[in-house]
Protein backbone atom coordinates (compact mmCIF):
# COMPACT_ATOMS: atom_id res chain seq x y z
CA UNK A 1 0.00 0.00 0.00
CA UNK A 2 1.20 3.50 -0.90
CA UNK A 3 2.69 5.17 2.20
CA UNK A 4 0.62 8.30 1.49
CA UNK A 5 -2.56 6.24 1.59
CA UNK A 6 -1.47 4.58 4.85
CA UNK A 7 -0.93 8.06 6.24
CA UNK A 8 -4.48 9.08 5.28
CA UNK A 9 -6.02 5.95 6.82
CA UNK A 10 -4.02 6.45 10.03
CA UNK A 11 -5.44 9.94 10.43
CA UNK A 12 -8.90 8.54 11.17
CA UNK A 13 -10.08 9.69 14.61
CA UNK A 14 -6.68 11.33 15.18
CA UNK A 15 -6.47 14.34 12.88
CA UNK A 16 -8.97 15.92 10.49
CA UNK A 17 -8.13 15.31 6.84
CA UNK A 18 -7.97 18.36 4.56
CA UNK A 19 -8.93 17.79 0.93
CA UNK A 20 -9.21 20.45 -1.76
CA UNK A 21 -9.58 20.45 -5.52
CA UNK A 22 -7.08 21.72 -8.08
CA UNK A 23 -7.23 21.83 -11.86
CA UNK A 24 -3.90 23.51 -12.67
CA UNK A 25 -0.27 23.63 -11.51
CA UNK A 26 -0.51 27.19 -10.15
CA UNK A 27 -3.37 26.44 -7.76
CA UNK A 28 -2.02 22.97 -6.96
CA UNK A 29 1.27 24.41 -5.70
CA UNK A 30 -0.58 26.47 -3.10
CA UNK A 31 -3.12 23.81 -2.14
CA UNK A 32 -0.37 21.20 -1.74
CA UNK A 33 1.19 23.18 1.11
CA UNK A 34 -1.92 22.82 3.25
CA UNK A 35 -3.91 19.78 2.07
CA UNK A 36 -3.55 16.08 2.79
CA UNK A 37 -5.39 15.16 -0.41
CA UNK A 38 -5.54 17.08 -3.68
CA UNK A 39 -8.49 16.02 -5.82
CA UNK A 40 -8.74 16.68 -9.52
CA UNK A 41 -12.51 16.49 -9.53
CA UNK A 42 -14.85 16.23 -12.48
CA UNK A 43 -16.36 19.35 -10.89
CA UNK A 44 -14.01 21.08 -13.35
CA UNK A 45 -16.85 20.59 -15.82
CA UNK A 46 -18.97 23.23 -14.13
CA UNK A 47 -16.16 25.30 -12.61
CA UNK A 48 -14.02 25.72 -15.73
CA UNK A 49 -16.22 24.75 -18.67
CA UNK A 50 -19.64 25.93 -17.50
CA UNK A 51 -21.19 22.51 -18.11
CA UNK A 52 -24.59 21.90 -16.55
CA UNK A 53 -23.56 18.37 -15.60
CA UNK A 54 -20.34 16.47 -14.84
CA UNK A 55 -21.44 13.83 -17.35
CA UNK A 56 -19.98 15.91 -20.17
CA UNK A 57 -16.48 15.66 -18.71
CA UNK A 58 -14.23 13.28 -20.66
CA UNK A 59 -11.29 11.16 -19.55
CA UNK A 60 -9.03 13.17 -21.85
CA UNK A 61 -10.00 16.40 -20.07
CA UNK A 62 -9.31 14.82 -16.69
CA UNK A 63 -5.92 13.54 -17.82
CA UNK A 64 -4.73 16.91 -19.14
CA UNK A 65 -5.74 18.78 -15.98
CA UNK A 66 -4.23 16.12 -13.72
CA UNK A 67 -0.92 16.29 -15.61
CA UNK A 68 -0.83 20.00 -14.85
CA UNK A 69 -1.78 19.47 -11.19
CA UNK A 70 0.85 16.76 -10.79
CA UNK A 71 3.55 19.35 -11.51
CA UNK A 72 2.40 21.36 -8.51
CA UNK A 73 1.80 18.52 -6.03
CA UNK A 74 4.82 17.30 -4.06
CA UNK A 75 3.55 16.03 -0.70
CA UNK A 76 -0.21 15.48 -0.88
CA UNK A 77 -2.05 12.38 -2.06
CA UNK A 78 -3.19 13.09 -5.62
CA UNK A 79 -6.58 11.64 -6.56
CA UNK A 80 -8.31 11.80 -9.96
CA UNK A 81 -12.04 11.42 -10.56
CA UNK A 82 -12.89 8.76 -13.12
CA UNK A 83 -15.55 10.56 -15.18
CA UNK A 84 -18.98 9.32 -16.16
CA UNK A 85 -19.08 6.27 -18.43
CA UNK A 86 -15.41 5.38 -17.91
CA UNK A 87 -15.94 2.57 -15.36
CA UNK A 88 -19.12 0.83 -16.52
CA UNK A 89 -17.57 -2.59 -16.03
CA UNK A 90 -14.45 -4.12 -14.49
CA UNK A 91 -12.34 -4.22 -17.64
CA UNK A 92 -13.19 -0.66 -18.66
CA UNK A 93 -12.48 0.60 -15.14
CA UNK A 94 -9.12 -1.14 -14.97
CA UNK A 95 -8.09 -0.01 -18.43
CA UNK A 96 -8.93 3.64 -17.77
CA UNK A 97 -7.45 3.61 -14.27
CA UNK A 98 -4.16 2.27 -15.64
CA UNK A 99 -4.17 4.99 -18.28
CA UNK A 100 -4.85 7.65 -15.63
CA UNK A 101 -2.07 6.49 -13.33
CA UNK A 102 0.46 5.98 -16.13
CA UNK A 103 -0.17 9.32 -17.85
CA UNK A 104 -0.66 11.55 -14.81
CA UNK A 105 1.32 9.74 -12.09
CA UNK A 106 -1.65 10.25 -9.72
CA UNK A 107 -1.83 8.16 -6.55
CA UNK A 108 -5.45 6.98 -6.69
CA UNK A 109 -8.75 7.14 -8.55
CA UNK A 110 -12.21 8.08 -7.24
CA UNK A 111 -15.48 6.47 -8.32
CA UNK A 112 -19.09 7.22 -7.44
CA UNK A 113 -21.50 4.65 -6.04
CA UNK A 114 -21.68 2.02 -3.30
CA UNK A 115 -23.06 -1.48 -3.70
CA UNK A 116 -23.50 -0.78 -7.41
CA UNK A 117 -19.74 -0.44 -7.98
CA UNK A 118 -18.33 -2.69 -5.26
CA UNK A 119 -17.27 -5.38 -7.76
CA UNK A 120 -15.43 -2.72 -9.76
CA UNK A 121 -13.71 -1.30 -6.68
CA UNK A 122 -12.65 -4.80 -5.61
CA UNK A 123 -11.26 -5.53 -9.08
CA UNK A 124 -9.26 -2.29 -9.14
CA UNK A 125 -7.84 -2.84 -5.65
CA UNK A 126 -6.90 -6.43 -6.51
CA UNK A 127 -4.96 -4.98 -9.43
CA UNK A 128 -3.14 -2.53 -7.14
CA UNK A 129 -5.21 0.54 -8.08
CA UNK A 130 -6.02 2.54 -4.91
CA UNK A 131 -9.67 3.66 -4.86
CA UNK A 132 -11.53 6.41 -3.05
CA UNK A 133 -15.31 5.92 -2.91
CA UNK A 134 -18.09 8.49 -3.11
CA UNK A 135 -21.65 8.02 -1.82
CA UNK A 136 -24.63 10.15 -0.86
CA UNK A 137 -25.30 12.72 -3.53
CA UNK A 138 -23.54 11.37 -6.63
CA UNK A 139 -23.54 14.02 -9.40
CA UNK A 140 -22.67 11.59 -12.20
CA UNK A 141 -25.82 9.51 -11.77
CA UNK A 142 -28.37 11.65 -9.92
CA UNK A 143 -31.63 12.29 -11.71
CA UNK A 144 -33.39 15.58 -11.18
CA UNK A 145 -32.53 18.29 -8.68
CA UNK A 146 -29.58 17.93 -6.32
CA UNK A 147 -30.74 17.33 -2.75
CA UNK A 148 -29.42 16.07 0.58
CA UNK A 149 -29.49 12.34 1.31
CA UNK A 150 -30.17 10.32 4.45
CA UNK A 151 -33.34 11.81 5.84
CA UNK A 152 -35.52 8.70 5.62
CA UNK A 153 -34.79 5.32 7.21
CA UNK A 154 -34.62 3.76 3.76
CA UNK A 155 -31.97 6.24 2.64
CA UNK A 156 -29.99 5.75 5.86
CA UNK A 157 -29.96 1.97 5.44
CA UNK A 158 -28.81 2.34 1.83
CA UNK A 159 -25.98 4.70 2.83
CA UNK A 160 -24.76 2.30 5.52
CA UNK A 161 -24.93 -0.61 3.08
CA UNK A 162 -23.03 1.41 0.46
CA UNK A 163 -20.33 2.46 2.92
CA UNK A 164 -19.79 -1.10 4.16
CA UNK A 165 -19.67 -2.38 0.57
CA UNK A 166 -16.94 0.09 -0.34
CA UNK A 167 -14.93 -0.67 2.79
CA UNK A 168 -15.06 -4.44 2.30
CA UNK A 169 -14.18 -3.99 -1.38
CA UNK A 170 -10.94 -2.26 -0.40
CA UNK A 171 -11.58 1.48 -0.78
CA UNK A 172 -9.17 3.48 1.41
CA UNK A 173 -11.59 6.38 2.05
CA UNK A 174 -15.14 7.46 1.21
CA UNK A 175 -16.50 10.88 0.28
CA UNK A 176 -19.91 11.53 1.85
CA UNK A 177 -21.73 14.23 -0.09
CA UNK A 178 -24.77 16.08 1.25
CA UNK A 179 -25.61 13.46 3.87
CA UNK A 180 -27.42 14.40 7.08
CA UNK A 181 -25.35 14.86 10.23
CA UNK A 182 -26.69 11.85 12.13
CA UNK A 183 -26.01 9.36 9.36
CA UNK A 184 -22.62 10.94 8.59
CA UNK A 185 -21.68 10.43 12.23
CA UNK A 186 -22.99 6.87 12.27
CA UNK A 187 -21.11 5.86 9.13
CA UNK A 188 -17.90 7.54 10.33
CA UNK A 189 -18.07 5.55 13.56
CA UNK A 190 -19.10 2.34 11.83
CA UNK A 191 -16.33 1.95 9.27
CA UNK A 192 -12.58 1.82 9.82
CA UNK A 193 -11.59 3.88 6.78
CA UNK A 194 -11.83 7.70 6.74
CA UNK A 195 -14.90 9.60 5.62
CA UNK A 196 -14.39 12.88 3.79
CA UNK A 197 -17.40 15.14 4.03
CA UNK A 198 -18.74 17.69 1.60
CA UNK A 199 -21.92 19.09 3.06
CA UNK A 200 -21.93 16.13 5.45
CA UNK A 201 -21.23 17.72 8.86
CA UNK A 202 -18.25 17.99 11.19
CA UNK A 203 -18.62 14.34 12.19
CA UNK A 204 -16.67 13.14 9.15
CA UNK A 205 -12.95 12.37 9.41
CA UNK A 206 -12.13 15.17 6.99
CA UNK A 207 -13.59 17.79 4.68
CA UNK A 208 -13.38 18.60 0.98
CA UNK A 209 -14.50 21.68 -0.92
CA UNK A 210 -13.94 23.04 -4.40
CA UNK A 211 -11.04 25.49 -4.11
CA UNK A 212 -12.57 27.90 -6.63
CA UNK A 213 -15.70 28.07 -4.44
CA UNK A 214 -13.89 28.94 -1.21
CA UNK A 215 -11.88 31.60 -3.05
CA UNK A 216 -15.02 33.27 -4.36
CA UNK A 217 -14.09 32.60 -7.99
CA UNK A 218 -17.45 30.98 -8.65
CA UNK A 219 -20.97 32.18 -8.00
CA UNK A 220 -21.85 28.97 -6.16
CA UNK A 221 -24.79 29.44 -3.82
CA UNK A 222 -24.68 26.08 -2.10
CA UNK A 223 -25.50 25.73 1.60
CA UNK A 224 -22.26 23.97 2.57
CA UNK A 225 -19.94 26.31 0.63
CA UNK A 226 -18.16 28.89 2.77
CA UNK A 227 -16.35 31.62 0.86
CA UNK A 228 -13.16 32.56 2.69
CA UNK A 229 -12.18 35.41 0.37
CA UNK A 230 -13.56 37.26 -2.65
CA UNK A 231 -10.64 36.82 -5.02
CA UNK A 232 -12.70 38.29 -7.87
CA UNK A 233 -12.33 41.70 -6.25
CA UNK A 234 -8.56 41.33 -6.06
CA UNK A 235 -8.36 40.26 -9.71
CA UNK A 236 -10.64 43.10 -10.80
CA UNK A 237 -8.54 45.63 -8.91
CA UNK A 238 -5.29 44.43 -10.52
CA UNK A 239 -6.76 44.42 -14.03
CA UNK A 240 -8.30 47.86 -13.53
CA UNK A 241 -4.91 49.22 -12.45
CA UNK A 242 -3.25 47.67 -15.49
CA UNK A 243 -5.92 49.21 -17.75
CA UNK A 244 -5.37 52.70 -16.29
CA UNK A 245 -1.59 52.43 -16.63
CA UNK A 246 -1.86 51.31 -20.25
CA UNK A 247 -4.33 54.09 -21.11
CA UNK A 248 -2.14 56.73 -19.44
CA UNK A 249 1.09 55.25 -20.85
CA UNK A 250 2.49 54.63 -17.37
CA UNK A 251 3.12 51.03 -18.38
CA UNK A 252 5.58 49.86 -19.52
CA UNK A 253 8.21 52.06 -17.91
CA UNK A 254 11.97 51.67 -18.61
CA UNK A 255 12.08 49.05 -15.88
CA UNK A 256 9.75 46.82 -17.90
CA UNK A 257 11.24 47.58 -21.34
CA UNK A 258 14.28 46.27 -23.22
Amino acid sequence: MNYKIKKIINKKKKSQIVCLTAYSKNIAEIVDKHADIVLVGDSLGSVLYNYSTTRKVTLEMMLEHTKSVRMGVKKSLLVIDLPYNTYRNKSEALKNSKIAIKETRCDAVKVEGGVRVQHIVRHLVQNKIPVMGHIGLTPQTIKGKFKSVGKTEREKKKLIKDAKALETSGAFAIVLECTYSDISKKISNLIKIPTIGIGASVYCDGQVLVTDDILGLTDAKIKFVKKYVNIKKVINSAILKFKHEVKSKKYPTKKYSY
